[in-house]
């Protein structure tokens, strides 16, 4: 395994990150903890979760996934040996009235409770890496394409939310924080906030990053090299699409989109002629089409982490795997042709 420095931090996490948010909906209790055995057997020392996971996300399932690492903990005392990472939602108007009672925030009365809840799941006194799970802000995300802005009373201000994270960092209770599905406006104000205020500085930027959505290469990746707040890049298999699994309009029973009532951001109209680009360039060169996809995210300078997840062993083996697969400069090649003809076709 391949380990690389979180932030400016001391630690080092591997370049494969255990995803989890299968865990509770798709996968039971004890196929998440024999995940875990095998990810650490095999290096992995870094897992991400979130508290509104399980997903899709549905009150039922709401952190089931931290409970079911929770129990791992318990049951085998390897806390520290795993660099674990969560997240808080921030506001999210008329959805997950489920979570802190429809009032969700990125402010400190919501980030106190969230944190707390999540370390009784988890049952452990501290989270490595805190994140904020999308902006209170509007934003162009989760696939939409442009800022559109909104109304954004009801944000919390960026200043605001890194004064509450100062007091969970300064409690023990978090160890450095990072965001997810940020813009480079937002990275960046929250780093020069930081920097002008004394107050701790994001580590990481989780965003979606794949062969059908390379977005994060056009604003963010500059920021990660240059403030050394890399990517966390999750989706790196564009949610299993990049295995031609639901190519023309399939749908295979107990995946993802068999289960999620929300479109899927990999369903767009480009995407099917993109799959079947990069199935081809895996087909021709002898190469698992997953390890493709993966080894083209392992290996770019901005990301910090490749976040896989899976639903069956077999998966988590091939995807572990990836971290051993160098792509020839014929194939990068080939890639980036299919990119220059079919430019992000899923954001």
């Amino acid at each position: 395994m391949e380990y690389r420095r979180l932030g400016r931090t001391d630690v080092q996490v591997s370049a494969i990150c255990l995803g989890t948010m299968t865990w509770g909906r798709q996968n039971t209790e004890a196929e998440g903890h024999a995940q875990m055995d095998y990810a650490l057997e095999r290096g992995v020392n870094f897992w991400d979760t979130a508290e509104m996971y399980a997903i899709p996300p549905i009150e039922e399932s709401y952190g089931s996934t931290e409970r079911i690492i929770g129990t791992w903990f318990e049951s085998r005392g390897s806390r520290d040996k795993v660099v674990l990472a969560s997240k808080a939602i921030g506001r999210a108007p008329g959805g997950f009235g489920w979570i802190r009672e429809g009032q969700a925030r990125l402010d400190r009365d919501n980030l106190v409770r969230a944190v707390e809840d999540s370390l009784s799941r988890l049952k452990t006194d501290y989270i490595d890496l805190y994140q904020f799970h999308w902006p209170d802000r509007t934003t162009a995300r989760f696939g939409a394409r442009g800022y559109k802005g909104g109304d954004d009373a009801e944000a919390t201000p960026i200043e605001e939310t890194l004064r509450a994270a100062d007091d969970l960092v300064r409690s023990g209770k978090v160890r450095f924080i990072g965001l997810s599905n940020e813009s480079p406006w937002g990275t960046m104000t929250f780093l020069r906030l930081a920097d002008q205020l004394g107050l701790p500085r994001v580590v990481s930027v989780q965003n979606a990053y794949n062969l059908l959505n390379r977005s994060y290469e056009d604003g963010l990746a500059e920021v990660s090299v240059r403030e050394q707040a890399g990517l966390l890049a999750y989706s790196p298999l564009a949610a299993a699409t990049l295995t031609g699994k639901y190519l023309d309009g399939a749908v295979p029973p107990g995946t993802r989109r068999a289960l999620d009532h929300r479109k899927s951001r990999y369903d767009k109209v480009n995407a099917d002629p993109a799959v079947r680009a990069y199935l081809d360039i895996a087909k021709r060169h002898g190469l698992d089409p997953a390890h493709l996809a993966l080894a083209f995210v392992n290996r770019q300078p901005f990301v910090t982490s490749n976040i896989i997840g899976a639903t069956s062993m077999e998966h988590l083996k091939t995807n572990i795997d990836s971290i051993e697969i160098n792509l020839s400069e014929e194939v990068l090649k080939e890639i980036e042709d299919v990119h220059e003809r079919l430019p992000n076709p899923c954001p």
